[in-house]
């Protein structure tokens, strides 16, 4: 039986507390929906912040939400020399000892003390597809993407839960060395 998943390329973006929000654009601010995204109940919002490292800054970056318990950049390994910061490869979450970065929004600044990661290559797995795959939560995945460009990568990460949508999430680095695009699909091989 094949494995087919479908890839999500991600695109640099942020996460942001509550309390992040309100100081980067108001008191009592709430996030307004741009687009859903593959996982129930996340979307990308309408609102984008600039983000500034030492060597330079993003201009206009996506913020996901809803908003989450800690505030969070993921971009990837090209962006993160752009902006001279040393972002580990992490699990989304996993932020404990990773640079921070300046976040300016319309009303305000923040600092960040740690919280910017190049994203860990993942699949997101409903129970019912794990379990159909044989497939468990935090499981090493080999997945081969096609196409002109096809290759097979490696330490891609089984992330299982009831809430989530079956999609494989690389970033924008690893979907350019394949010829990836959003909405193409990936094979499980191992």
């Amino acid at each position: 039986m094949s494995k087919t998943v479908p890839v999500g390329v991600s695109a640099r973006h942020i996460h942001l507390t509550q309390e992040h929000i309100e100081a980067l654009f108001g008191q009592g601010y709430q996030l307004t929906e741009f687009k859903p995204l593959s996982q129930p109940g996340q979307f990308a919002a309408n609102e984008t912040v600039a983000v500034i490292g030492p060597k330079g800054q993003f201009d206009k970056v996506r913020i996901l939400g809803p908003a989450r318990p800690a505030s969070q950049l993921e971009i990837s390994r090209t962006d993160s020399f752009a902006i001279g910061v040393k972002a580990p490869v992490r699990e989304s979450g996993n932020i404990e000892g990773t640079p921070g970065i300046t976040i300016k929004g319309p009303a305000g600044e923040v600092v960040l003390q740690e919280g910017v990661i190049v994203a860990a290559r993942h699949i997101h797995f409903h129970t019912s597809d794990a379990e159909k795959w044989g497939i468990k939560d935090k499981q090493m995945l080999k997945v081969r993407l096609g196409g002109e460009r096809g290759l097979v990568l490696e330490n891609v990460i089984a992330r299982v839960s009831d809430s989530f949508a079956l999609d494989m999430h690389i970033d924008t680095d690893e979907a350019n060395a394949a010829g990836a695009s959003n909405g193409d699909t990936a094979e499980i091989i191992d």
